[in-house]
């Protein structure tokens, strides 16, 4: 799931040391870590007693507030922000996460209990929890489970970039047959067998209950209609998601009142997508809310956000890198700041398909790309920037939180930062490297020492790059690549959008008419599934491959994770693509929030902010 960068960001160590007294203000404190050797700050125990009522205020991350609420969410809205900070809120999926930073399930969480397989893995049988209400009284079961693949189904086979998560032969392609033998068991007869760990925590946990008895209509007030039936699933899906695309209407519209979670909409601003939710008194799940209103507070930038914090106008909100060293004043203020890894990675994005300049036939040979990753100083960065309030990331899984499915060499860099070693790759290969000039072809062709197919001589190494406008620090991480870059003589022009344009006019997938206009891209990262597997993100048909990827050993690695039976086959996806350098990774840098200390709850419910979730309905006032 796409998410903006992680709260802490900076420029590389080395291009940064005059810089950072200017970012900081004064010296940071020294973060008190975890036993993982990841984490800043103190993550304070549950105290107090509850006083129901009261309103909390949660700032939301600068222009990338939610802005799609219907659950079937297409390629161009789908981030953390919409389904972590919003959708979740209202609509439960099937099986939910544990509240916390460990990445895995929690049945506590979830609609229902863990599946179970047979015929080869080829029949998966689901059975609900019996627990869950929708707000209008009507038990959360099977059909609901049935109406969300059918609607779904009709939607990708309408177009593909109409729900993010869908991958061509995955789900929901993947499942031939549904059935109900009861009102509380959904029996799944799938295509072929897949990796029983891929399938619940890859697909399984896509899936989103809808409420079927309200939402399967073609039209306001229109007569509701029987879902599993092709023709009317795509009459239902096109009033839904054209329902969703008038976000003017969200608190007013009755449809997206009918919820099963803690929470309902009951207010939105279109231009800003700040947001009030009150409690769903009628929630049935493990806790319902103690607290009167939550409002998500809408911002166009981190200084503004953090000034609100600062002043006491938010309970809850990011403490941006450049604001880290006024940590111990928010604590003084009776703040609690802590922060945390989360299970995902930053990147910036290499574009496959940009032919300006030569750039599709540049970005395919692998040694340029091993050259820009080796301009990138990870240890320096880790050490001098963010004062170890960060962890290396050299590919897709990061170190930190660390699971069953890390890699052996996930904190081993197969590029180290060194100018040096991207001279010589690029001068090794045909290229004439022109230290702070502009570094040419003068070799073109094939061979070992040539620049590569497709690529005439006079080439210059120049291209452009979009990045996010928010956090801040964001552009002093893209100028510190552009001035390592300039040293080997590639030019590289710079733009800013926020991550809500980023995400929705540059990808290969869902905006190919864009491919032309963007070489790379740093709009943040991704949120992983708790088995990371890449399929979705590095897979040559992946529906989030925003650069177009492509590599034939990549996918019959993802191939393995997703259908062979060997748990490390993940691990072995991760190790191979970092050393392939699909794009450029970044520092895992812990996501950091600030709360007040007037509000308390189970640790889980805070430390959960480090991985883009909200959990309100366990926060509460202390008497």
């Amino acid at each position: 799931m796409k998410r903006s960068h992680g709260l802490i960001t900076a420029v590389v160590a080395t291009a940064a040391a005059g810089l950072l007294a200017a970012c900081s203000g004064s010296t940071a404190p020294k973060p008190q870590v975890a036993a993982d050797g990841a984490g800043f700050g103190t993550l304070p125990a549950q105290s107090g007693t509850p006083k129901p009522g009261g309103v909390v205020r949660v700032a939301e991350s600068p222009g990338a507030g939610p802005n799609y609420i219907f659950p079937v969410t297409p390629a161009a809205n789908g981030s953390v922000y919409n389904s972590y900070q919003f959708q979740n809120l209202m609509f439960r999926p099937l099986y939910g996460n544990a509240i916390g930073v460990d990445p895995k399930i929690d049945l506590a969480q979830s609609l229902a209990a863990l599946p179970t397989y047979s015929d080869g893995n080829k029949t998966v049988t689901i059975k609900l929890n019996d627990t869950y209400t929708w707000s209008d009284g009507k038990k959360v079961d099977a059909a609901d489970v049935v109406f969300f693949i059918d609607v779904l189904k009709a939607a990708v086979k309408e177009n593909a970039a109409n729900f993010g998560n869908y991958t061509p032969g995955y789900f929901p392609d993947s499942v031939a047959s549904v059935s109900t033998p009861d009102s509380q068991t959904v029996v799944l007869k799938l295509t072929k067998a897949f990796n029983p760990e891929f399938f619940l925590q890859n697909q399984l946990s896509l899936i989103t209950p809808m409420p079927s008895t309200v939402w399967n209509v073609a039209s306001t007030g229109g007569a509701h209609l029987d879902f599993t039936q092709p023709k009317n699933a795509k009459a239902i899906y096109d009033y839904l998601a054209k329902q969703a695309g008038q976000v003017a209407t969200y608190a007013t519209n009755p449809l997206w009142q009918t919820v099963d979670g803690p929470w309902r909409l009951t207010a939105y601003n279109a231009n800003t997508s700040g947001l009030t939710m009150k409690p769903n008194e009628k929630y049935t799940g493990p806790q319902k809310a103690q607290i009167a209103e939550l409002q998500e507070v809408a911002f166009t930038s981190e200084s503004a956000q953090f000034s609100q914090l600062r002043s006491g106008q938010l309970e809850v909100g990011a403490v941006p890198f450049t604001d880290l060293a006024q940590a111990p004043t928010l604590q003084q203020k009776g703040y609690a700041v802590y922060g945390y890894p989360s299970f995902g990675f930053n990147y910036v994005v290499f574009n496959f398909h940009d032919s300006t300049g030569h750039f599709d036939k540049i970005i395919a040979q692998s040694y340029v790309r091993q050259a820009l990753a080796h301009l990138q100083d990870e240890p320096g960065l880790i050490k001098g920037v963010f004062r170890t309030a960060a962890v290396p990331s050299y590919g897709p899984v990061p170190a930190v939180p660390k699971t069953e499915f890390t890699p052996a060499d996930a904190s081993t860099n197969p590029y180290p930062y060194s100018i040096d070693a991207a001279s010589k790759l690029l001068s090794s290969h045909g290229w004439k490297v022109v230290p702070g000039g502009q570094t040419t072809c003068t070799s073109p062709g094939t061979g070992a020492n040539q620049c590569g197919a497709g690529i005439p001589a006079g080439t210059p190494l120049t291209w452009n790059i979009y990045y996010g406008n928010q956090p801040a620090v964001i552009e002093q991480q893209v100028t510190a690549l552009i001035s390592a870059a300039k040293q080997v003589g590639i030019t590289i022009d710079s733009s800013s959008k926020t991550f809500n344009y980023l995400i929705q006019n540059f990808s290969v997938p869902s905006a190919p008419s864009n491919n032309d206009k963007w070489a790379m891209m740093d709009f943040g990262g991704f949120s992983v599934s708790n088995y990371p597997t890449t399929n979705q993100i590095f897979n040559t048909t992946g529906s989030y491959n925003e650069g177009g990827y492509s590599n034939a050993q990549a996918d019959k690695l993802i191939q393995a994770s997703v259908f062979g039976s060997d748990r490390n086959a993940v691990a072995t996806e991760a190790s191979f693509l970092s050393k392939d350098v699909p794009a450029i990774f970044q520092p895992n840098v812990d996501s950091v929030y600030a709360w007040s200390g007037k509000l308390s709850g189970p640790p889980g419910s805070f430390s959960a902010l480090s991985q883009y979730r909200l959990n309100p309905e366990y926060w509460y006032f202390k008497q």
